[in-house]
Formats: C-alpha cells, sequence, structure tokens
C-alpha cells in the first residue's frame, strides 16, 4: 500500500533516547527526512552518532549498501526548537511516560505544526484519550507504540482514542506498513494489546521465582526451550528495565484492580535497590 506521506514529507521525533533514536533511524530508512529534537544538551548529537554506528555496522555485515547507510545518516537532522517542526506532517513523541509532561508537550505542539499534521505518541501505557483532551484538534492524536529495539521489532500498535479520526488512524497505519512494520489497531484501554497480555504474565513468572526453588535461568529456560519464547521472562525484564516495568504494572493494577496486574513485592524491592536491569549493570542477572 502507497505511503500516506510522501517521501519529501518530513517526519517530526521527540526524544533522543533509546526508543526515539530507533523511531528516526527506521523513518530515515523508510526514505523521510527526519527532524530529531530533545531538551537535553547533546542528547540528539549522541543519538545521530548510535545510528551512524548502527547502520555502518549494517553495511559492514553486508545487510545494507554502505550508500543507502550515508544517506540515512544525512536524512536526520538534529534541531533545537519545536518550532523547527512547523513543516512536519507527522510528529512522534518518544518522552518520558508522564501524563502531565506529554499533554504539555502536544498543547505546544499544536500551536506549531500545520493544521494537517498527525500527532501520534510512543507511550506504552497512557491513554490516548487523556493525552488529547483539552486540545483544539482532538482527532489528530494517535497512538503509535513501537517496541523495543524499535528497528528490530516489527509491531507497532496503532491505539485509537476515543476522539481519534478514523482517517488519522488509517494514515498511521499506511505509514507503519511503508516504513516496513506490522501495525496491528487496538482501542483505547489500559495496556493496548501486548502489554495487557503480557504485564501479568510476566508477573506470573516473577511470583514464582521468589517463591523459590527455581533459578532465574531455569525458569527462563523453561519459557525458551518449552514455549519458544525467543527471551526468557526474565532477561525481558531486565532488558526493558525492572523500573519500566513495576510502572506500567501499576498502571494496569490501578486501572484493573485485578491480582495479577500489581508488581510483585520482589520486583519493587529490586527497582529500590537500584538493581533495574541491563541498563544499571544488574537486575534478575549480573552484566
Amino acid at each position: 500500500m502507497a505511503n500516506p506521506l510522501p517521501l519529501e514529507a518530513e517526519v517530526g521525533v521527540i526524544g533522543a533516547g533509546a526508543m526515539g533514536a530507533g523511531i528516526a533511524q527506521i523513518a530515515a530508512q523508510a526514505g523521510h527526512r527526519v527532524h530529531l529534537f530533545d531538551t537535553r544538551m547533546g542528547a540528539t548529537d549522541q543519538a545521530t552518532t548510535k545510528i551512524g554506528e548502527a547502520l555502518v555496522g549494517l553495511a559492514a555485515k553486508g545487510k545494507l549498501a554502505r550508500a543507502d547507510a550515508d544517506a540515512t545518516i544525512a536524512r536526520i537532522v538534529p534541531v533545537h526548537a519545536l518550532g523547527d517542526l512547523v513543516s512536519a506532517k507527522l510528529v512522534i513523541e518518544a518522552i518520558a511516560e508522564d501524563l502531565d509532561v506529554k499533554r504539555k508537550l502536544l498543547r505546544e505542539l499544536e500551536v506549531v505544526v500545520v493544521p494537517e499534521a498527525i500527532l501520534a505518541s510512543n507511550t506504552s501505557s497512557l491513554s490516548i484519550t487523556a493525552l488529547a483532551a483539552g486540545l483544539k484538534h482532538p482527532g489528530r492524536v494517535v497512538g503509535m507504540h513501537f517496541f523495543n529495539p524499535a528497528p528490530v521489532l516489527p509491531l507497532v500498535e496503532v491505539v485509537v482514542g476515543d476522539r481519534t479520526s478514523a482517517s488519522v488512524a488509517e494514515r498511521v497505519r499506511e505509514f507503519a506498513e511503508a516504513i516496513g512494520k506490522r501495525p496491528v489497531v487496538c482501542p483505547d484501554r489500559p495496556g493496548f494489546v501486548v502489554n495487557r497480555i503480557l504485564i501479568p504474565l510476566l508477573n506470573d513468572c516473577v511470583r514464582l521465582h521468589e517463591q523459590g526453588g527455581i533459578s532465574a535461568d531455569d525458569l527462563d529456560q523453561a519459557m525458551t526451550a518449552g514455549l519458544n519464547w525467543p527471551i526468557g521472562p526474565l532477561r525481558l525484564i531486565d532488558l526493558i528495565g525492572a523500573d519500566v516495568h513495576v510502572h506500567a504494572s501499576e498502571a494496569l493494577w490501578q486501572a484493573y484492580r485485578e491480582p495479577r496486574f500489581a508488581p510483585p513485592p520482589s520486583l519493587v524491592r529490586m527497582v529500590e535497590s537500584g538493581r533495574l536491569g541491563r541498563k544499571a549493570g544488574a537486575g534478575f542477572y549480573t552484566y
């Protein structure tokens, strides 16, 4: 299906962390000029450097032509103000999972971008309906939840809020397909699709581990060897970040009030002790 955004259309990405950088890389590889913005000093430069290294690495392995890698890098332009996104036809925010912070950003964006621009959130747990509340044009706000690492995992959840325009949802679905992803359109319910299923399942695995009698490695092997999971549940939490998982789990617990959604006590203690997983050098495993 044809890309709803012409290749000359600019895509804005806000947030130059792991997710934002990955989204910027995907859009640029698909041929879009990407304006990457972050309020943190030097964050966009660091992100573009890492993206360049990743692309050069792919070229070295023969998975990408070096000319295509160079062209992709050239299409990613760090910008230093929201006003620099004025010509973007699609803006994807990938900032901290904080409702108030995201809503403030969307209010600021609304007066910057052109009326037909789509405002997409990469949120993994927040309500798209709540994010759009109070905006003059809530119909153009949609969820576009990529999975980490964004350049590798194919799924994108296209989340339709109560006031999201049907045409906006369809354009975003088509855009996701055009950049090589597999979009799944879902309603604005807590956890969307994947986290609604995955969070309580991971919590069950943590509770089994905290009861004792099975090591982290044996539990992970049971799921990878027995159910063909590509990564064990405890290693997955380490990869996601124990703090991120606890935050999402608490949000779903507040929404559903079902015991399986509540974060297990041992996982909360891990977070309190600073054992957040890979990014901290220790979690269920030592890195």
